[in-house]
């Protein structure tokens, strides 16, 4: 199969008139998530108040939503309304790469959050000789270059691979499922893909951990207002933490699952909630939890009134 081969989208057959109402809830999601995050970062941007490292990252996870949402929703919908459900090798793997990188920037972000939220409570008299602009800007930057070099050496050697099929058994273009229709060795990707998992997720979910325990260690040594302080601003990114933690474990043990092992509605559910929940949800935490983000949103709804 060479690469000019198109892919097909199973997953959208027979769906029959139903399609129209899919359409119609997805394009009312991804609205809310594009006014949700688009929101907040304007909010941060015009607050100069809000010009600093703890608003710039919750900033950062506005905008990767963006970026996330943007290699699903647009695709998604055309598919729902359209009887044509294919999509080009490159394009698959455009796609899928923008879904994988999304995900690696998210826990990277929240890594860089956890570690902020360290620095602050641990050592709050040399904060901003550590967090300095720049060295917040060199942190953000390799959260966003490590994931892409990691993750596009994975999709160099699948692009290497012949394929034998043209079935897409997801939603979505998923670098796993395209390497599964290979009939060639994929051992090296099988290797390679195992290693991209553990930079990507599980080193920074264990430095998350690593942070927020020792946040906790810290707090049950002080006092009371102390703890409840520390609580306050750690908590929307601990919610955030754990949220996502969830959605993206389900995306992972459902992909390691043959398909037809889960009915059509939970495969649904579980491999689009990691790019629906977060987006949806991380904007109205933020919003709703940082005292200065509220106030700035419910002055510009007066104004728009």
């Amino acid at each position: 199969m060479e690469n000019e081969t198109l892919f097909h989208f199973t997953m959208f057959e027979n769906m029959g008139n139903s399609r129209y109402i899919f359409f119609s809830f997805g394009l009312v999601v991804y609205c809310l998530i594009l006014v949700f995050n688009m929101t907040i970062i304007f909010v941060i941007i015009l607050e100069s108040a809000l010009h600093e490292p703890m608003y710039i990252l919750i900033s950062c996870l506005s905008i990767n939503a963006l970026y996330g949402t943007a290699g699903l929703f647009p695709r998604l919908l055309t598919d729902l309304i359209s009887y044509s459900h294919t999509i080009s090798r490159h394009g698959c793997h455009v796609q899928a790469f923008i879904i994988y990188t999304y995900a690696s920037y998210e826990f990277t972000i929240l890594m860089l959050m956890a570690y902020d939220r360290y620095v602050a409570i641990s050592k709050p008299l040399q904060y901003h000789i550590i967090i300095t602009p720049k060295n917040l800007a060199l942190m953000i930057v390799m959260a966003w270059i490590c994931p892409v070099l990691s993750i596009g050496s994975g999709f160099i050697l699948t692009a290497r691979l012949k394929l034998c099929g043209h079935d897409l058994t997801k939603l979505y273009c998923s670098n796993w499922v395209i390497v599964r229709l290979s009939c060639t060795d994929t051992s090296l990707n099988n290797i390679f893909g195992f290693v991209v998992l553990i930079t990507t997720v599980f080193i920074p979910l264990c430095f998350i951990l690593f942070s927020y325990v020792k946040i906790l260690i810290i707090c049950q040594r002080n006092s009371s207002e102390f703890r409840r302080k520390a609580y306050h601003t750690c908590l929307p990114h601990m919610i955030t933490f754990v949220n996502y933690s969830i959605t993206i474990l389900c995306e992972i043990t459902f992909s390691r699952y043959e398909d037809g092992v889960f009915p059509v509605a939970v495969a649904v559910i579980l491999s689009l909630e990691f790019l629906v929940i977060p987006p949806l949800l991380n904007p109205l935490i933020y919003g709703l939890k940082f005292p200065d983000i509220r106030r700035k949103i419910e002055h510009i709804l007066k104004m728009a009134k």
